[in-house]
């Protein structure tokens, strides 16, 4: 039935929808025996603030460049390249080239350098923070202060998009990141075929996922002279996950992530594991593919060192609190520029596992 202030009411006179096993004043507000009232009293609400889940990993997986700062427009580095002619004619192949010369010479070869300057731009970032008077009031009676709490989710947000910039750059400056770089800087490859017909790591043996993973660092290490042994590999999270749990019998049910990390050829050569680790980033990340859908997913194959790849970072400050009619504002401030390649042939990409 209906009360005149058209509060429904069930058979047993109790308000509709505040059924809570209580009794009820006249205004449909439950309290107990003792006459605390339920809704305020008696409910204990956790303080303590819960954010949007988020995994933020960019200062894991690549070095920050802290030499930037507020005042530069851009970050730079230099390349260099140096060559020489063969002595005494014998030209610059393998095995020939070095610079002797006779008892009588009178024409010394020289040498010559190339250097060639890289730019990015080091990008603007900022975000408003403003909270009127009757927030400031509602928030202190709270014990909730509202400064603080747009402070947390700025700077959560901050982060989230400083690591995507880090791992895949941005699509409307055209930013490539430690991920996606362009096939002119980074070229792709795709994953060998397995026993069942398929690249996907799903669908094959641990020794092919081993062989998978020894090609893809050999590769990169062949890239760079053989100079420089990559150390790390950045996987999906999915397959990620496959192999810490799938168990290897006839290798004493240990998991296909150890038996990578103890039989990798970095193992072999340099006496060490290979840090193997997870990024969400890399789901769907391969040419073909849409990052963020796992389908054509990209294995990174790198060494994570600031002289080979870096992101410039400036951190996040602060303008002065300025007071403006009822409203108090902040603008928190820094920049982010475009993950720095110095040499790409210390990384591969390896698509479709």
């Amino acid at each position: 039935m209906l009360t005149f202030d058209q509060r429904a009411f069930d058979a047993t006179g109790i308000p509709m929808g505040k059924k809570l096993g209580g009794t009820y004043t006249k205004d449909g507000k439950s309290y107990d025996s003792t006459g605390a009232f339920l809704e305020n009293e008696l409910s204990r609400i956790d303080p303590k603030m819960h954010m949007p889940l988020a995994d933020i990993q960019y200062d894991r997986d690549i070095d920050i460049r802290s030499d930037v700062t507020m005042a530069d427009e851009f970050s730079s580095f230099t390349v260099s390249t140096f060559g020489g002619t063969g002595g005494l004619g014998t030209g610059n192949s393998i095995g020939n080239g070095k610079h002797w010369i006779g008892q009588n010479s009178t024409a010394i070869s020289g040498i010559s350098v190339d250097i060639g300057l890289i730019t990015h731009p080091l990008r603007k970032w900022a975000i408003e923070s403003a909270y009127d008077i009757w927030d400031i009031e509602q928030s202190a009676k709270l014990g909730r202060p509202i400064d603080q709490q747009k402070f947390y989710a700025l700077q959560r947000m901050h982060e989230m998009e400083a690591d995507e910039q880090a791992y895949i750059g941005d699509i409307p400056n055209g930013d490539a990141g430690l991920l996606t770089q362009p096939s002119s800087v980074v070229v792709p490859q795709n994953a060998p075929v397995g026993s069942q017909g398929s690249t996907s790591w799903a669908l094959k043996t641990p020794a092919e996922i081993l062989n998978d993973v020894n090609t893809a660092v050999t590769a990169a290490w062949t890239a760079s002279a053989y100079a420089v042994m990559p150390e790390r590999i950045l996987l999906p999270p999915a397959q990620y996950g496959a192999i810490s749990t799938a168990l290897i019998s006839t290798a004493g049910n240990q998991s296909v992530l150890k038996y990578l990390k103890q039989n990798s050829v970095v193992m072999a050569k340099e006496g060490k594991e290979l840090d193997i680790q997870p990024v969400k980033w890399l789901a769907g990340a391969g040419v073909g593919g849409t990052i963020g859908t796992p389908g054509i997913d990209r294995m990174v194959v790198y060494t994570k060192r600031e002289e080979f790849i870096r992101f410039p970072y400036v951190p996040m400050a602060r303008t002065p609190v300025e007071f403006r009619g009822i409203y108090h504002i902040t603008t928190y401030y820094g920049k982010m520029g475009v993950v720095e390649v110095v040499y790409p042939q210390t990384i591969f990409y390896m698509d479709g596992i």
